[in-house]
Order: structure tokens, then C-alpha cells, then sequence
């Protein structure tokens, strides 16, 4: 991935100091004058002094696809975390420019999947199968570029937390074995779903020799699971689920797929953000809801959906930290930059890189 940044760019350190009101005015007041230069993204995960300005929101790959969609736009200002970034850029067209406003917004699921680690993965298990004919790699879309552009290289492609399940017996009906990562919860509750007896999953741990596996567990498997996970989804417990239950009577579970599969198991529904709102906001009012993904999300569906009971599926606050990082300050200063000509945080996957990317999100998107 590479990024710029206008060396004679606005400091961002003069706007940490501003007070929130200020930086709506600001925000907003340069978004009206870049008018239609411009379109800004905003995550489901989001806080809501950066929601507030989106012109869309949703999940990662939505995101993504409506930036395409709009060409006519040329600037892109996308708050999310640098895969979302880096998925906007792959799809953009020519002329669009990406822009993050803050660098370090990253995502810690994404980053236990480092390229290296995939590449001697692939190296070790070649070592031992036809890898090439006998294992497809599937990488979540939640990930680097590179990673996308490793399984479009080898036959591979992308899934998404809602399509994961008819990604993965396409995978099957082309090759015996599936590396799917950095996900492990992800790929596990979507096995565990299609009844893969467990003798036939392994959890493949990037530290250890042959992934910490025996060979003969290796060509046992069907589904080789990388060890990752989403700091916050992976919080939830089943004695949460059991909490609510006991305390609200009638309350439904509903969680996201990337949980444990203790606790999917124990929800009475599961699925991605876009299910989880759509199915909170269609549900009737006076009904209680227990929700287990990010603390943003869940609560700007308790505002929005007041007459309903929603609550955060656990005691302990946990937003998405690095998401967290895109806030006012940083939004504010990337679009007055912007509207000064400046161009701050910019987004580009290289070339190559991009090809191979965009070739596993094309397999996917042709399946979904």
C-alpha cells in the first residue's frame, strides 16, 4: 500500500484542539464547498461526530462498491480502517482518489495475517500436498490488499461474513481443501453450519512449524482455519447470552458471525452488520434485543430504534479501537485539506497488486 501526504498540508495538530461544534461547522462547511468533488463513507462502526457527514454508510465492501458506483466523484474520503481504504481503492475507477483520514487506523484481525506468513503457509503446505491443486485459499474481506491479491494469484478468492457459506462450497467443488483466513471464527461457525464433522478442521497457527499441525492432520483436514480473530466480537461469551436471557424474558440474541461458536450457538440469530440492523430496525416495536458487535453500532440502534429494547451484548464497553482513531479532528482536517486543494492520507494499492486483488473480489461478486 502506498500513502501521501501534501507537504504543505493544514497541521492536524491545530484541530485536536478545537471544540466538537467547531469541527461540525468546519466539516460541514468544507464538504458544501467541495460539493460534488467529493464523497464521504462511513462505517457502521463509526462514532457519530464522524457518521454524522457520511453520505453513506454501511459495511466495508458496500462502501467500497458505492465508490465505484459514483464515478463522478473524484475524491473519496473513506471512514473506515485501511483494508476498506485500500477494497476502495481497488475498485475505484480511474481519477477517483482514496483518502483515510488517519493512517493509523488499521485492524488488528486484518494485521495476524501478514503476507510473509501467508506465503511460507502456502510454502509449508506445498511441501506436503499439490497445493496448487489440491488447496483454495479464500482470505475474508476483511483484509490487505496483498492478502486479497495472494488468492487471486492462486485460483483463490474474497467472502464476506454473509456470503462466506456460498464462497465456500464453490471453494469445495473445485479443490479438496480450503485456507481460509485470518478469520478462524468466521470460517469455523460457517462449517460448523454446513455439518463439517470438526476432525476435518484444523487450526492452522502461523507461529509454529506446519502450523502447529501432524501431516496426517493436514491431509485429514477439508477446512484449514488461520488463527485470528476480531478483538472485539471475540469478547462476547456465552455467559453474556445466558445474563440477558435470564434477566429480559423473551429477548432474542443476535450476533455477528466473526463470535465464538459458543456463542453463535447460542444465539437465535446470526449473521452480518447490514442483517443485524436490518433485522433490529424490521423487528416490532416493544421487543428486546441483545446485540453482540460493536458498541458504536449497537448503540446508535438503541437511539434510532427507541421503540425497541436494544442492548450491548456484554458488561464490558469495547468499541473497534482502531476505527475509533477516525473522529472529528481527523475528519476535519483530511476535508479542509481537500478543499484547500491538498490532498492528505491518499490511498494506492500498486498495480500488480491490484490486478491480483481485484481478480478474488471479481470471483466473489460473481458468486454473490
Amino acid at each position: 500500500m502506498i500513502t501521501t501526504l501534501a507537504t504543505d498540508s493544514l497541521p492536524l495538530t491545530e484541530y485536536q484542539r478545537l471544540p466538537a461544534d467547531e469541527l461540525f461547522r468546519r466539516t460541514a462547511a468544507a464538504k458544501r464547498a467541495l460539493g460534488n468533488r467529493v464523497m464521504v463513507l462511513g462505517h457502521n462502526y463509526q462514532r457519530d461526530e464522524v457518521i454524522e457527514h457520511a453520505d453513506f454508510r454501511g459495511d466495508s465492501l458496500l462502501l467500497a462498491k458505492l465508490a465505484a458506483q459514483h464515478a463522478d466523484r473524484p475524491n473519496i474520503v473513506f471512514c473506515g480502517v485501511h483494508f476498506m481504504a485500500e477494497t476502495a481503492d481497488i475498485l475505484s475507477r480511474s481519477g477517483q482518489t482514496v483518502i483515510l483520514p488517519d493512517m493509523a487506523a488499521g485492524c488488528s484481525m486484518a494485521d495476524m495475517a501478514a503476507i510473509e506468513q501467508v506465503d511460507q503457509c502456502w510454502d509449508m503446505l506445498g511441501r506436503i500436498l499439490p497445493v496448487e491443486e489440491a488447496v483454495l485459499p479464500i482470505v475474508y474481506v476483511n483484509s490487505a490488499a496483498v492478502l486479497k491479491a495472494f488468492c487471486g494469484e492462486h485460483g483463490g478468492l474474497t467472502c464476506t461474513s454473509s456470503n462466506a457459506r456460498a464462497i465456500v462450497e464453490w471453494a469445495w467443488q473445485r479443490r479438496e481443501k480450503i485456507l481460509f483466513f485470518p478469520d478462524e471464527h468466521l470460517g469455523r461457525n460457517t462449517a460448523n453450519r454446513m455439518g463439517l464433522p470438526r476432525e476435518e478442521m484444523i487450526v492452522w497457527d502461523p507461529s509454529q512449524p506446519n502450523g502447529g499441525q501432524r501431516r496426517e492432520a493436514i491431509h485429514r483436514a477439508k477446512l484449514i482455519l488461520w488463527k485470528g480473530h476480531c478483538s472485539v466480537h471475540q469478547m462476547f461469551q456465552p455467559a453474556h447470552v445466558e445474563y440477558f436471557r435470564k434477566q429480559y424474558p423473551g429477548l432474542q440474541v443476535i450476533v455477528h458471525p466473526e463470535c465464538h461458536e459458543d456463542v453463535v450457538n447460542k444465539a437465535d440469530i446470526v449473521g452480518s452488520t447490514e442483517l443485524i440492523i436490518r433485522t433490529v430496525k424490521a423487528a416490532p416495536a416493544g421487543t428486546s434485543w441483545a446485540v453482540g458487535t460493536e458498541l458504536n453500532l449497537v448503540n446508535r440502534l438503541k437511539r434510532e430504534e427507541a421503540d425497541k429494547k436494544v442492548f450491548f451484548l456484554s458488561s464490558t464497553v469495547c468499541q473497534c479501537a482502531t476505527m475509533y482513531r477516525i473522529d472529528g479532528p481527523h475528519l476535519c482536517w483530511a476535508m479542509e485539506n481537500l478543499a484547500q486543494g491538498q490532498v492528505v492520507n491518499r490511498i494506492v494499492v500498486p498495480d500488480d497488486e491490484k490486478t491480483w486483488a481485484k481478480t478474488a473480489l471479481d470471483r466473489m461478486m460473481a458468486l454473490s
